[in-house]
């Protein structure tokens, strides 16, 4: 593995370390961006864009826009766009969540999205989220907490008391994924997260904790791992790879040409709200940049967008959960995702378009299509297309284990797909091919 590989990997690795909710990643994000040079707008606020400027805006602290007003191309000539998602599948703390069973104090969690559960038994647990509060003043506040230690665990039951557990174990979510996080003492959410603000912020004045969203997630870090390194562990790959990608690409871009990275939060489930996909965020910044309806329909037309969300890699194991001609290998260059039923937004032209990207870098590419007697997921590209009718295309690095609270992928291609998304971004070249 060369030093470019290894030096990009270790900022992904700190990044999701990092980034242990949706508020958390954009927070990151927003960090990193702002040590770039890019300037932060607020949607409430006037825009007097420059070309050759870089800038970025949030909405609900989950989800994020970053653009660039190319120095010799504006928006109005076509918009290079990648678009990612914040969020991963996982336990969020109910409103009333404090439980006692047993002299054991436990969190009540709703599970998040397309969650695994089966392998969040026996971690290290910690919290992290958004919290609004009052402070002594009367002033309505919000921050963001992340507990970052150890605290609680979902301890297994013990084979002797479940025989079957090997052959058929079935996990009920109201009662069998209850993190423990003490014995003895009662205490109360709020109380907790009024502390741990004191701690984090220094902030003494709470007068009252109202509402809070908080996710718990796996404390153990992620690492390379692998004989000789093959490998990346780690929990959220899905899909903040794709996000640290897009974002590491736009920094390093040289800016001639005008891109945008548009990373939402709620795709886990449906993207439908005012920051996921299916919300009016994105089109409403198009607009803004775009200025008349007229420039607005010929803009889309000379846009292009890359929905980046990693793929299935074919499991060793389970190999014939894969169609026989289509089971992508980590570590074998990023995959194209195609599906018949529009449930990817991919189609010839614009999968033509990152094949000629990838032969200029000379980075291998894969193509995933689901087995035609099973389901297909999707992602935000076939909403994004359907909300602002830009030509789209379905990409990902594959993976092992997604929706798992810890999720493998391999050492090579989050730095691959990173090259290919810049180069994309500095395309000068038309984005659409020649008409017959």
């Amino acid at each position: 593995m060369n030093t470019q590989v290894e030096t990009y990997n270790q900022g992904l690795l700190e990044f999701i370390a990092r980034a242990s909710s949706p508020f958390h990643a954009v927070r990151e994000m927003c960090l990193r961006l702002q040590v770039a040079g890019f300037e932060r707008l607020e949607e409430a606020s006037g825009w007097a864009l420059q070309n050759g400027a870089r800038y970025f805006l949030t909405r609900n602290d989950s989800s994020i826009i970053v653009f660039t007003m190319g120095r010799e191309a504006d928006p109005l000539r076509g918009l290079r766009m990648v678009g990612a998602h914040t969020d991963s599948p996982c336990l969020m703390v109910k409103p009333n969540p404090e439980k006692e069973s047993k002299g054991y104090r436990q969190l009540g969690v709703e599970v998040y999205g397309g969650a695994l559960l089966n392998p969040w038994f026996d971690r290290d647990l910690s919290i992290a989220g958004r919290v609004t509060f009052v402070d002594s003043g009367g002033c309505l506040r919000k921050e963001l907490v992340d507990f970052r230690k150890p605290i609680a665990v979902i301890p297994s039951l013990a084979i002797h008391l479940d025989r079957e557990a090997n052959k058929n174990r079935s996990v009920t979510a109201q009662t069998d994924i209850v993190p423990l996080l003490q014995q003895g003492d009662e205490f109360d959410i709020r109380s907790l997260l009024a502390q741990q603000l004191e701690a984090e912020y220094g902030i003494t004045g709470v007068d009252k904790v109202l509402e809070y969203e908080l996710c718990f997630y796996d404390t153990q870090l992620p690492q390379v791992v692998g004989l000789a390194g093959e490998f990346i562990a780690s929990a959220r790959l899905d899909n903040l790879l794709s996000c640290y990608a897009g974002l590491q690409a736009i920094i390093e871009s040289d800016g001639v040409v005008s891109s945008l990275l548009v990373c939402n939060d709620h795709e886990e489930v449906g993207s439908m709200s005012a920051a996921g996909a299916q919300g009016p965020m994105l089109d409403a910044v198009l607009r803004r940049l775009s200025g008349s309806s007229e420039q607005h329909a010929a803009m889309i037309d000379r846009s292009f967008l890359i929905s980046a969300d990693n793929a299935h890699a074919v499991h060793p194991n389970y190999a014939s959960r894969h169609d026989e001609n289509h089971g992508p290998l980590l570590n074998g260059g990023p995959v194209i995702k195609t599906n018949a039923n529009q449930r990817y937004a991919s189609n010839s032209e614009t999968a033509a378009l990152f094949r000629l990207l990838c032969q200029q870098l000379d980075i291998p590419v894969q193509s995933f299509v689901v087995r035609s007697d099973m389901a297909c997921g999707s992602t935000i590209g076939p909403i994004t297309a359907g909300e602002i009718g830009v030509r789209t295309l379905d990409i990902g690095v594959p993976q092992f284990a997604m929706h798992s609270v810890r999720e493998l992928t391999g050492s090579l291609d989050p730095w691959r797909l990173a090259q290919v998304l810049k180069l994309y971004m500095e395309w000068r070249e038309p984005l659409r091919a020649q008409p017959v």
